[in-house]
């Protein structure tokens, strides 16, 4: 038993001390066992290591331990976080854990989970400075250095009227300089710029980038303000969709992670695998179409994955390109078409450059111009194929309501293959007279 309680004890200073690391080394283990490390611990203490996991494991641990554990550590961990930890929870578990937290805690749960996700309304935070409009610039300088006593006060205070609505945004320059005696309503700045708990994150990554504010208000349909978005919310959800969306793009899911446990990386894995395998042998088809005149011509198979290859490489340079003018609202309205066409022309013109020096080298190698000329028509064919799957693919998810970085890599890869091998195998056999000499 003190054997037990001086390993808890471990744990409980090793958390305390540093909660991010503690929560990498929870990870490594399965739902099960991690259930079992924090279920003896103090909820607080639990709690701060949960702040540090990503919801879809908070969840699973936590689900692994008594409903009553799991609400005592909700009430602990921020509400912004508790309401991603609760919408991963079953949905039995989670309609047997609602009663067991605070009626204030859950309505706030319920009103965070209630906007979209990835929207300014599940991003916010609502610890703001707020002033009534005919309060003085001394009220509110000496209410901010009563405040500055226990913490740094934000850069921001707005002013509101008596329904809370927002009025205007005070900055300490203006309050150090304004008239003691003038009511704040005279020195605030009445163009504010604001945004709806509904704005998804795409439209704050865009204002923040232009405007570079430190936060925005984000007020209501009636103009109140119910809370702020600061630029930190927005570089860690930003950073966070941008290491998602490179997994996905890559056929992992968006919520493994290093240390996740090996049985859940193989169920999130293996079904793009079996996927991406379909692909392979569609373009295996194309090739076993041509059996007869590779088995003729054994020096065509040197030049299959080059082809291909090269291909495939240039779409996902498209594709790269693409993906992120879509999360920075760069390609507008009606402007699909004339993307199109341009990365069709740059293909073009990569193509004809490296399909000009593929043509030369094969015809130095295998002293066959014709070879030459097989292998640099076709990387040119198959450059401009990817150029157009490679921008076409992406807009065409999106419409379609799919998540392009999810499936665009694979489609991408697919017509890379098809085209590449279908295009120099196809050439060959044109040609085969002349390659067999």
């Amino acid at each position: 038993m003190k054997k037990k309680e001086a390993a808890i004890e471990i744990v409980k200073r090793f958390i305390q001390t540093d909660p991010a690391h503690a929560a990498q080394a929870l990870e490594t283990l399965s739902p099960s066992d991690a259930a079992q490390v924090i279920k003896d611990l103090p909820a607080a203490v639990s709690a701060q290591c949960l702040e540090h996991l990503p919801p879809l494991t908070a969840a699973q641990i936590l689900e692994k331990d008594s409903r009553e554990c799991a609400a005592a550590v909700l009430l602990r961990v921020s509400k912004y976080h508790a309401a991603d930890i609760f919408r991963r929870f079953n949905p039995d578990y989670a309609k047997a854990v609602i009663p067991l937290l605070a009626h204030d805690f859950s309505k706030d749960i319920a009103e965070i989970m209630a906007y979209p996700a990835e929207s300014a309304g599940r991003m916010m935070h609502t610890d703001f400075l707020s002033f009534r409009k005919e309060m003085k610039v001394r009220e509110v300088t000496q209410k901010l250095r009563q405040i500055a006593k226990k913490h740094l006060p934000a850069t921001y205070c707005y002013v509101v009227d008596d329904d809370n609505t927002l009025l205007g945004v005070l900055n300490m320059r203006d309050l150090l300089l304004g008239s003691p005696d003038a009511p704040v309503e005279e020195v605030m700045i009445k163009d504010v710029a604001k945004v709806s708990p509904f704005a998804d994150r795409e439209e704050l990554v865009m204002m923040f980038s232009r405007k570079h504010f430190l936060a925005v208000p984000v007020v209501n349909e009636t103009g109140r303000i119910i809370g702020i978005v600061n630029t930190k919310n927005i570089i860690a959800s930003t950073e966070e969709e941008a290491t998602e969306d490179l997994q996905i793009l890559f056929g992992a899911s968006a919520e493994e992670r290093v240390y996740s446990p090996g049985l859940f990386k193989i169920k999130k894995r293996l079904p793009w695998l079996h996927i991406n395998l379909a692909t392979v042998f569609l373009a295996g088809l194309v090739v076993s179409m041509f059996e007869g005149l590779i088995a003729k011509i054994a020096v065509l198979a040197a030049f299959l994955p080059i082809v291909a290859g090269q291909g495939t490489n240039a779409g996902t340079q498209t594709l790269a390109v693409v993906l992120r003018g879509m999360i920075m609202r760069e390609i507008k309205p009606g402007t699909g078409a004339k993307l199109v066409m341009t990365e069709v022309g740059v293909g073009l013109v990569n193509g004809l450059a490296t399909g000009l020096v593929t043509a030369l080298i094969a015809w130095l190698w295998k002293g066959n111009p014709w070879l030459g000329l097989v292998a640099g028509l076709s990387m040119t064919l198959t450059l401009m194929a990817a150029g157009l799957s490679g921008a076409l693919v992406p807009i065409t998810m999106k419409r379609l309501g799919f998540d392009p970085a999810h499936s665009s890599g694979i489609v991408l890869t697919t017509i890379t293959d098809i085209v590449g091998f279908f295009s120099f195998l196809g050439l060959a056999w044109l040609l085969q007279g002349k390659l067999l000499q």
